[in-house]
């Protein structure tokens, strides 16, 4: 079974749970986009922004993403774990034959990042746009799996972040 090998690999990797899924069970859902220009301090800034230039809008990249059929996704409660685990899933799934795996994740590549700053991202080779910025829902479809994730009332609370590598 592929799919329990990316899953197995996720968990020794440092994700606090991964799981399979198939295309039908991601939730694709345009609004999103509201979410990031309207609720987001970043919008206009980072290189893996909607806002960039040429950027895919959500109902672009779910046409894109309806292409694969499966992937993993990746949950940790620390944002730079879970970007690494799907960088390295990603690469594995590459290297195994599975050339169009792409995976989705907040950045977290750079101490400080440079779009931020009005400046050239320092890593857009690696940089991925975030799993809610494409445009997937990403609390309808996580809880499909019952993974945790909760709308944060104070800043001091955990934060759950999640990844996904779509592996065709």
């Amino acid at each position: 079974m592929e799919e329990q090998y990316y899953i197995d690999r996720a968990l020794e990797l440092g994700a606090d749970h991964a799981v399979a899924f198939s295309i039908g069970d991601i939730e694709f859902d345009s609004r999103t986009i509201l979410k990031c220009m309207f609720g987001c301090g970043d919008w206009g800034k980072g290189h893996t922004c909607p806002s960039r230039p040429g950027s895919l809008k959500p109902w672009e990249y779910e046409q894109v993403f309806k292409r694969y059929s499966w992937g993993i996704i990746i949950h940790s409660t620390s944002k730079k774990v879970s970007q690494e685990v799907s960088f390295q899933i990603e690469r594995e799934a590459f290297l195994n034959g599975k050339y169009m795996a792409f995976s989705l994740s907040d950045c977290a590549i750079c101490s400080e990042c440079m779009g931020l700053k009005g400046k050239e991202c320092a890593n857009p080779i690696k940089a991925r746009p975030a799993f809610h910025s494409v445009g997937i829902d990403v609390f309808k479809t996580v809880r499909k799996f019952g993974l945790p994730i909760e709308t944060l009332k104070d800043k001091d609370q955990e934060q759950n972040w999640y990844s996904a590598v779509f592996i065709e």
